[in-house]
């Protein structure tokens, strides 16, 4: 058993280490002063907890938490919501444990503080995020944010059944289709508000800088259908295709193909046979099961490849003479130890069998930015490379990993220099054509490849331009330049009425490298709840559900964890319902158990520098 005596002398000599933390924090609050001059009103307090947690974290105080639970004392991990607040209370039971009297504990001045008294912080988060992402769901604090997929546009009932089954915000993609087509999804989104009762929030997202690889040769104009066999080789089922318009009514998974006479296709019956000599030039023959006039559905036990230009003859001795057909999507192949070269030229690049492999590159300002011995990811982290050369209008890449039987290198694929201060804007000038229109339908706007304090006050004065305060902000962090700029970006965007944080986890773990990732966004949740600023947890939760039908438990485990955040987004699929009603079940049952964890703060390089 510890006795009085040596227990006040540990107190006293934690008291006063704690005393040195609150001083570098007090420091950190007069530094940050022109900054927290220009915070919107509301976000005073926040902003001033936000620069005190900044100033706790350019220290290591892994020790101070471990001698601070060893004495009995708060451990400091859980001080995000209020961090003066929290100091001062364990500097108060330090100062009795001490047995020193208050007139003896020299306390550092407060610095700036907010005007009058003001909520607690975890209030302030909550009153934050009813504002940024709506009012929640009885049981479920968190909101569901679900991606909306092309099909919305015109398919009402979808988007009802998406609100029905628990989606709080629409997220329209603004690198996919148009303004009527977004415009239609808005009106599918009033209206289900209406049938159902329901608030929803609509984020539009500006696609941001393009960094992704050029366009590849097509291939074949060919289409192939083949039928299901089983172990055997028996055909279970015969391959089915559509000769001019598909009826989605009969069959919508039966591909279709062009046919240049809608005369020939309305003439045809049901149990008509029809001959050809395929792309290949073997001779098939195919069944009508069904005739709708603009489009005939056949079946055939074998495979078939259609060509344009191809003729199809009928019993009545008509053709019918094939369209243009699309062209196939050819790839390059690529292994470890083969040499790409991403060039500023986007023609299509041609298709070669072996290296060195060239191919366009988006983004002219990587021609200039990059340097020798920098990593490159493309396709989702997929091909790792280190480049090797940089030249006015090319890079040389060495490939170091890939599949095992190499990868597909694919036109239209996102290339991550993790490495690369690429001096570009995060809003380009698309976003800005587009962002009149965000800032008069929706609710939020979504800023992609935000890096710098600079990108966020360029989109600030952009919508101030426009006459638009009204629209709430929120900043996809997906880069490592994001990362380490967040404190910063956040005070820019306090000058706002309502902000928020996306986590976008695809980009932002091949930038920061996969086991960093658990790291890094933990790191994003705790500074911005110091900052009562609402996070969306967003890419890959439940993927496999909404594409497949099917979750896996790791991807339940994801879903549930997300709870920690504000918002938790779900991307599109052909099982997306589905997924956002096992997304709602999964939080409303995480809803009743406790928050719990204990954070050792060590120090984050990335951010002393702003204390220092």
């Amino acid at each position: 058993m510890v006795s009085t005596s040596t227990r006040q002398e540990r107190a006293a000599e934690l008291l006063d280490r704690v005393l040195a933390l609150a001083d570098v924090v007090v420091r950190a609050r007069r530094a940050a002063v022109p900054q927290l001059e220009r915070v919107n009103p509301r976000h005073r307090r926040s902003a001033l907890n936000l620069v005190d947690y900044v100033a706790v974290r350019s220290q290591d105080v892994r020790d101070l938490q471990r001698d601070l639970s060893g004495l009995g004392v708060s451990s400091l991990g859980r001080m995000e919501a209020g961090v003066m607040s929290h100091l001062d209370a364990v500097l108060e039971t330090l100062r009795v444990l001490a047995g020193r009297a208050a007139e003896d504990v020299e306390v550092p001045g407060a610095g700036p503080e907010p005007d009058g008294p003001g909520l607690p912080g975890a209030e302030i988060l909550r009153r934050n995020t009813a504002a940024l992402l709506g009012p929640g769901r009885d049981g479920r604090s968190t909101r569901i944010m679900v991606t909306f997929p092309s099909e919305a546009a015109g398919d009402p009932r979808l988007v009802e059944d998406m609100v029905r089954a628990g989606m709080d915000v629409a997220r329209i993609n603004c690198a996919h289709d148009g303004p009527e087509q977004w415009a239609a999804m808005l009106e599918h989104v009033r209206a289900a508000e209406q049938a159902l009762g329901r608030e929803v929030r609509v984020a539009m997202d500006l696609a941001g800088p393009k960094l992704r690889t050029g366009p590849i040769e097509p291939g074949p104009q060919v289409e192939k259908i083949k039928p299901v066999r089983d172990s055997s080789g028996r055909v279970t089922t015969p391959a089915r295709l559509w000769l001019g318009e598909a009826d989605p009514g009969i069959d919508d998974d039966a591909p279709a193909v062009p046919v240049a006479d809608a005369a020939w296709t309305a003439a045809r019956t049901p149990g008509e046979r029809l001959r050809l000599k395929d792309a290949r030039g073997s001779g098939r023959t195919l069944r009508v099961l069904e005739a709708t006039g603009p489009g005939v559905l056949v079946e055939c036990s074998k495979t078939v490849y259609f060509a344009t230009g191809l003729a199809v003859g009928a019993e009545d001795g008509t053709e019918g003479v094939l369209g243009e057909l699309p062209a196939v999507e050819q790839s390059l192949r690529v292994r470890a130890g083969d040499t790409v070269v991403l060039t500023r030229d986007l023609t299509p690049a041609p298709v070669r069998a072996e290296g060195p492999y060239r191919i366009g590159c988006s983004l002219p300002e990587v021609f200039t930015d990059a340097r020798e011995g920098q990593p490159a990811w493309i396709d989702d982290g997929k091909i790792r490379c280190r480049i090797t050369a940089v030249g006015p209008d090319e890079i040389t890449l060495e490939v170091l990993q890939a599949g095992p039987d190499g990868t597909k290198l694919k036109a239209g694929k996102g290339i991550n220099l993790p490495e690369t201060d690429l001096r570009v804007s995060a809003l380009t000038d698309e976003d800005r054509s587009h962002l009149p229109f965000v800032a008069e339908h929706a609710d939020i706007v979504n800023m992609s490849f935000v890096r710098s304090r600079e990108d966020v006050a360029d989109l600030l004065r952009e919508l101030e331009r426009i006459g638009n305060t009204a629209l709430d902000v929120t900043l996809k962090i997906e880069t490592v330049g994001g990362f380490e700029s967040l404190p910063p970006m956040l005070l820019e965007a306090m000058r706002w009425q309502d902000v928020g944080v996306m986590i976008a986890r695809g980009d932002l773990a091949v930038e920061t490298g996969f086991e960093r990732m658990a790291e890094v966004q933990e790191e994003i949740l705790w500074l911005c709840e110091a900052g009562h600023v609402p996070v969306v947890w967003a890419t890959q939760v439940l993927e496999s559900l909404a594409k497949k039908g099917l979750p896996s438990r790791a991807e339940v485990t994801d879903a549930a964890m997300g709870q920690r955040a504000e918002c938790v987004m779900l991307n599109k699929g052909p099982f997306v319902v589905d997924a956002i009603e096992a997304l709602d079940d999964i939080l409303v049952r995480m809803e009743g158990h406790t928050r719990k964890k204990s954070d050792m703060l060590r120090r984050l390089n990335a951010w002393a520098p702003l204390v220092e």
